[in-house]
């Protein structure tokens, strides 16, 4: 009898009972219920089965929250945003537009070759005397606040004499120096939430954290904080 074992009789035990003496018998072969839970869980390994719940954790949020399998590792990864500084020149050319036009029309600024332009990379500024070359760069500075660019990104250099004029060089900054990234850096790690971490990125920064709410106050503390340069945030994910 390949797959039946002997039917037990009136009294509970075998008709034949081998080896083991007198003893109940199970109508099929291994339909022990220890026996066999020891049979499936000793065929398929731990691991295997933690990768089933996982999956089958995923599977169900994907689903409830109408999401792609590639939104399993954005669910799984931390939060994260970069901070910059960057201006931009689009924004810039439009507030040296303004001032030249200004400068152009204005009563005070006739007859003293009073002047604003790009000179390569820098902003170049003229006029016959220093009083008239400061009042070119106010120009070019409110121009620059109502375009949205902070002062702190634009650094420029004291009048200088050149021939019968007097000229002003100002530059406007991109990136943060190391400096201010390792200013930044300590502010987090001693003002912010100890969940959070940062790097330095070259001349950026990136923050990271698995709280997003962490992250927030990060932003808060550093808009509040005593900064030399103009910071943006880009990248919240």
């Amino acid at each position: 009898m390949n797959g039946l074992l002997q039917i037990p009789s009136v009294t509970g035990k075998t008709k034949n009972p081998g080896r083991g003496g007198p003893r109940f018998s199970w109508l099929v072969r291994d339909s022990n219920p220890r026996r066999l839970s020891r049979l499936i869980y000793s065929q398929i390994p731990l691991a295997a089965w933690v990768t089933s719940l996982v999956r089958l954790f995923f599977t169900n949020v994907l689903v409830k929250n109408n999401l792609s399998w590639s939104a399993k590792i954005t669910l799984m990864a931390d939060s994260s945003f970069d901070i910059v500084s960057k201006v931009d020149k689009m924004e810039a050319d439009n507030a040296l537009n303004q001032a030249i036009k200004e400068v152009e029309q204005r009563y005070d600024f006739k007859g003293v070759g009073a002047s604003i332009a790009w000179s390569g990379e820098k902003i170049l500024m003229k006029a016959s005397s220093e009083e008239r070359v400061k009042a070119v760069l106010d120009v070019f500075q409110s121009k620059l606040v109502k375009r949205g660019i902070s002062l702190k990104s634009f650094v420029d250099g004291d009048p200088y004499p050149s021939g019968k004029e007097y000229r002003i060089e100002g530059e406007l900054k991109n990136g943060i120096d190391q400096e201010q990234a390792k200013k930044i850096s300590k502010i987090i790690r001693e003002e912010g939430p100890k969940s959070v971490k940062s790097q330095i990125q070259g001349d950026e920064l990136r923050v990271q954290s698995k709280s997003r709410d962490d992250l927030q106050a990060v932003m808060a503390l550093l808009r509040s904080s005593d900064l030399d340069i103009d910071i943006q945030f880009t990248n919240f994910r």
